[in-house]
């Protein structure tokens, strides 16, 4: 098996990107074949992980890489269903990237490896974590300003504002609504509103975004009492098909309305605000 290999820019490298050692001038330092991350780029040469300076003409800029597949054979059940899902997310998320369509990524897989229909859950799980991505790679890149995200939650709104570094003046914003019938997720709503404010494109599925099917631990979610009246409480715990809210003393209190109705229609409760932000996510 053989190690790691790299698709290279030969480029000026901007900060939170990787490169590639390849003209090494202070081997004492690093070598070639070294791995850098830089986290300040000048006009002569970049600063890495261990603020050594590195001139532009000893490395080429990482825009991809792959590593062998691991053996089949020894690996188990588990495992293998855990790689085949991360490879279909990966498959996704490099089809949004190269500037696919949902619709034509989902018929060449299905023309290749048949039919695999994604409950909405799984889909909006997807599309979650490209968010992120998104939000990741876009507000590294956009390494001329700082960019602040204000999240009012209650009025289900992100607004992202990118300010000069040296002057801090406004210089763009983007704002994203999430409408009162859809679930409110921060994570789209920060890739929406960051787009925005770049003047850049929202891929559709962020703005046709599967709702939540599943509740689960950190969501907000609605429900009725069984006199029709509606009530907001956090998950904090789900054990033996029960749901308990978590109060601010940190404990847990069961609700018999919320359980009854979540196994009897799947619409009540349902969640309304699955961001998660500070419960594992």
């Amino acid at each position: 098996m053989t190690g790691t290999k790299y698709r290279t820019e030969k480029r000026i490298a901007v900060p939170g990107e990787q490169i590639l050692i390849t003209n090494a001038e202070n081997p004492q330092d690093y070598k070639n074949g070294d791995v850098l991350t830089v986290v300040e780029s000048k006009d002569l040469y970049v600063y890495e992980g261990a603020l050594r300076v590195i001139a532009h003409r000893e490395y080429e800029v990482i825009v991809g890489k792959h590593t062998p597949a691991p053996n089949l054979d020894e690996m188990d059940y588990d495992e293998l269903v855990a790689l085949s899902e991360a490879v279909m997310t990966a498959l996704r998320t490099r089809s949004y990237k190269l500037g696919y369509d949902q619709g034509r990524f989902d018929v060449e897989i299905e023309a290749v490896h048949g039919t695999y229909e994604k409950s909405d859950q799984q889909k909006r799980d997807e599309i979650v974590a490209q968010a992120k991505e998104d939000v990741r790679v876009l507000y590294y890149k956009d390494y001329i300003v700082d960019t602040d995200f204000i999240v009012n939650a209650e009025k289900r709104t992100v607004v992202a504002l990118r300010k000069s570094k040296m002057y801090g003046h406004i210089k763009s914003k983007g704002i994203a609504k999430c409408v009162p019938s859809d679930c409110f997720n921060v994570h789209i709503g920060k890739a929406i509103a960051l787009r925005r404010a770049l003047g850049l494109e929202v891929p559709s599925e962020y703005l046709n975004v599967p709702q939540p099917t599943d509740v689960r631990v950190g969501d907000i979610i609605e429900a009725a009492d069984c006199c029709g009246e509606k009530y907001r409480f956090k998950v904090g715990l789900i054990e033996d098909d029960k749901i308990y809210d978590v109060r601010g003393d940190g404990t847990y209190t069961y609700l018999d309305a919320a359980v009854r109705y979540l196994r009897s229609n799947a619409t009540n409760p349902k969640a309304i605000d699955d961001s998660r932000v500070g419960d594992g996510e």
